[in-house]
């Protein structure tokens, strides 16, 4: 039996839908809380040169969707942590309720997570300039070997994960890993940027082709927002 490349796609379309499908359930509940889902900032088409439009939607809406919904859930109840900012539940995960940790961490994660990816992409690549262009080439020796450093992160997490760069309030960056939807936050560190390596970020267009996608993220970034961010960040009013 030979299969088409549309056979191919429509069939893991159809393998992601199954997957799917609890997270499905749970982000139509939307059940009331302090948290909401963020519009994605751009249609979802605006970053076709990396990630497809039904990946941005399927992302966006069931997966982010679904991590603010049980985020929520989890706070119902706690009224006094429920009126926390969310970087001040994750810095203070350890403070947490045990019988909802686990539950903050990854949906609370997920959430900051997500809020930031979307919003640094839907531009059109290139490279920063100004502040954050003169920081990275002090600690990383230039933009070429700062994306070289970020794309072997991206390619070492193992599973799913993170790769992120860290800001501190005098600019210093750094670039990390995380497993799952763990956040810099939860070990007091803020986060610049970072890339969602889970592979429904990217399986419908790129299955197994992870180095392909990391390759194109670079093209949609929008480092005008990251520059954004990296003032904020030594302003000190960055949250998540």
């Amino acid at each position: 039996m030979t299969f088409s490349r549309r056979t191919m796609v429509g069939l893991g379309a159809g393998l992601v839908a199954a997957a799917l499908g609890p997270a499905l359930r749970v982000a139509r509940a939307q059940p009331a809380g302090p948290f909401t889902l963020p519009p994605l900032p751009y249609a979802p088409d605006a970053n076709e040169a990396a990630i497809d439009a039904r990946t941005m939607e399927i992302h966006h809406r069931f997966h982010h969707g679904g991590q603010v919904n049980n985020l929520n859930a989890a706070l119902a109840g706690h009224g006094q942590l429920a009126a926390m900012p969310l970087d001040q539940i994750l810095m203070r995960l350890a403070e947490m309720p045990e019988t909802i940790r686990t539950a903050l961490r990854n949906n609370g994660g997920g959430h900051a997570n997500h809020t930031m990816f979307w919003v640094i992409m839907g531009g059109r690549g290139g490279e920063p300039s100004g502040e954050l262009a003169a920081a990275i080439t002090r600690d990383f020796g230039g933009f070429s070997q700062f994306r070289e450093r970020f794309d072997r992160a991206s390619m070492g997490v193992f599973g799913s994960g993170w790769a992120f760069v860290t800001v501190n309030r005098h600019g210093g960056l750094a670039v990390v890993q995380r497993p799952n939807q763990d956040n810099p936050l939860m070990d007091g560190e803020r986060v610049l940027m970072g890339n969602d390596l889970w592979e429904h970020a990217y399986y419908l267009r790129y299955q197994n082709r992870r180095a392909e996608y990391v390759r194109n993220w670079w093209n949609v970034l929008d480092w005008s927002k990251i520059g954004a961010r990296y003032a904020a960040a030594k302003a000190g009013t960055l949250t998540i």
